[in-house]
């Protein structure tokens, strides 16, 4: 089967090289291209991609308004920011607003192709250290606790989901059964509004709710 891939971008010699790129693997093919993020949607209703490369930084409408724009008609779009530094400060932006990952646009042929076929196969290539590392120095967005109302409890498991642990981590840590942490998770991620552990992770960071050490 087939992965179709759609390109935004506008710099079209960086569109040609991502095409040159995933067009050479027998099991990814680029079905579409657009320059601008006012182009997002109309692109994604007509060609239907699995994986969108998506320019972080566009003159008009810009990958992160694109990207809201895009998940609030199709919550289920996968989509990958381009970024041309590895400390852009949109990049957060952009994976709180729920990217599954960021590419840079000097990446090795090989990293971008892993990339589409991870985030093609719904995983996410975000994690806990590389979202701790892009909120340094950020300035706090809001007092994520009070605005979601997390429990004393619930806030401590979301702090132990920031730093990496797993489920079974959280409970040997805390001392619980894993059931109840699983509950706990789920309340947390309902509280945010966000739909896996790993947009509640950079959540907490970009809100300054875990300060990055």
């Amino acid at each position: 089967m087939t992965t179709r891939v759609a390109l935004v971008d506008d710099e079209s010699l960086v569109r040609a090289g991502l095409r040159a790129i995933i067009d050479s693997e027998d099991d990814l093919a680029v079905v579409g291209e657009a320059g601008d993020g006012s182009e997002v949607l109309a692109l994604v209703a007509d060609a239907r991609p699995d994986v969108l490369l998506l320019d972080v930084r566009m003159p008009h409408v810009d990958g992160i308004a694109a990207l809201r724009a895009l998940l609030a008609r199709y919550p289920d779009a996968r989509v990958l920011v381009v970024t041309t530094f590895e400390n852009d400060d949109h990049v957060l932006d952009a994976l709180a607003a729920g990217a599954h990952g960021f590419l840079l646009k000097r990446a090795r042929p090989e990293e971008i192709v892993h990339a589409v076929r991870v985030v093609a196969r719904g995983d996410s290539l975000v994690v806990p250290a590389t979202v701790r590392r892009l909120a340094v120095g950020r300035t706090p967005s809001g007092d994520l606790r009070a605005e979601a109302r997390l429990t004393d409890r619930e806030a401590e498991v979301l702090r132990l989901v920031a730093t990496g642990l797993s489920n079974q981590e959280i409970a040997d840590d805390l001392f619980l059964g894993v059931e109840t942490v699983r509950t706990h998770v789920a309340n947390v991620l309902a509280k945010l509004g966000v739909r896996d552990r790993t947009q509640a992770v950079v959540r907490a960071y970009a809100s300054g709710f875990v300060v990055p050490g």
